[in-house]
């Protein structure tokens, strides 16, 4: 039996600069935009502002988490932690949707308790500032649209920033029925409508980050494609033990053991499946291990 391990270290660990720069602009601009938008929903009357103004501030903070994560992420590996910290990642994209969860429901309940006792609101200043808010989050959701393809924790960030800006828009045209039409009840409607969006922009990200903490293969990558791939590599009989896990949000680790009769578990051989793994599946850590078949050495799968 022969064992072979294989790393491809191809990709990029260092956290881009680009992304740090939207995560600072983006935290700096919706701290400036919760504080106005608070100030104005409390002069308005408007819960629906109030409630965009408490989601934006969740945001903010799922942004510093999601910073300080792959900031963490960086950190290089030791004897005790040999992943090195990269799984904080995966622990603030599920804290953050968590989080963001339990506020919508406290928003939701209020807003339901307003069908009851309506509140007259300015809808002039519910317009101006929710079309303020559809400025900065768009701004803010195209800053981070380019990391959102292969890390869940910046497609957090940019699921976060664009809801919000369809959300801002949802509450500018409530706003527009108010001003117009007198229609106060569109306030705590256009907030259920935020919460709903919300919940089901923020489920996708707390379900893969659920997956993630429990070590299952990323939703991206196809686990029988892959057992497809290394059965058909010349010279592999069987594949078993194969297990796929994330180690952060954008990395991913694979262990395998290939059982061929005729040896073959060359340097050569085991770049090229580092390399294919990489490219096909964007898994960037591979351990293989190389099995002439002789011994039933009673491996899981």
């Amino acid at each position: 039996m022969g064992h072979a391990h294989e790393h491809n270290h191809g990709h990029n660990h260092h956290v881009p600069t680009d992304i740090n720069r939207a995560f600072a602009l983006g935290i700096f601009l919706n701290v400036i935009f919760v504080i106005v938008e608070a100030t104005y929903g409390f002069v308005a009357g408007s819960l629906a502002l109030l409630a965009d103004a408490g989601h934006n501030l969740s945001d903010v903070l799922t942004l510093l988490l999601a910073w300080g994560a792959n900031v963490l992420a960086q950190r290089k590996p030791t004897p005790r932690r040999t992943y090195g910290l990269r799984r904080a990642t995966n622990f603030a994209a599920l804290f953050s949707s968590i989080l963001l969860l339990l506020a919508m429901g406290g928003i939701a309940w209020e807003a339901l308790g307003r069908f009851t006792d309506t509140v007259a609101v300015d809808g002039r200043t519910i317009i101006i500032v929710a079309a303020i808010g559809v400025i900065i989050n768009g701004v803010t959701a195209w800053l981070f649209f380019a990391g959102s393809k292969h890390d869940l924790n910046v497609k957090a960030a940019f699921l976060h920033m664009a809801a919000d800006a369809g959300v801002s828009l949802g509450v500018a045209i409530g706003g527009i029925g108010i001003l117009l039409f007198g229609w106060y009840w569109a306030d705590p409607m256009i907030t259920l409508i935020i919460v709903v969006v919300i919940i089901i922009s923020t489920w996708s990200v707390l379900r893969d980050s659920l997956d993630l903490a429990f070590d299952s293969v990323p939703r991206d990558i196809d686990p029988q494609q892959v057992r497809a791939y290394l059965s058909e590599l010349p010279g592999v009989e069987a594949v078993h033990d194969l297990h796929i896990w994330g180690m952060s949000t954008s990395e991913t680790a694979l262990t395998a053991h290939l059982v061929m009769p005729d040896g073959n578990g060359e340097d050569d051989f085991l770049l090229r499946i580092a390399e294919e793994l990489m490219g096909h599946f964007r898994i960037a850590h591979a351990t293989i291990q190389v099995e002439r078949g002789a011994i039933d050495h009673g491996c899981d799968q």
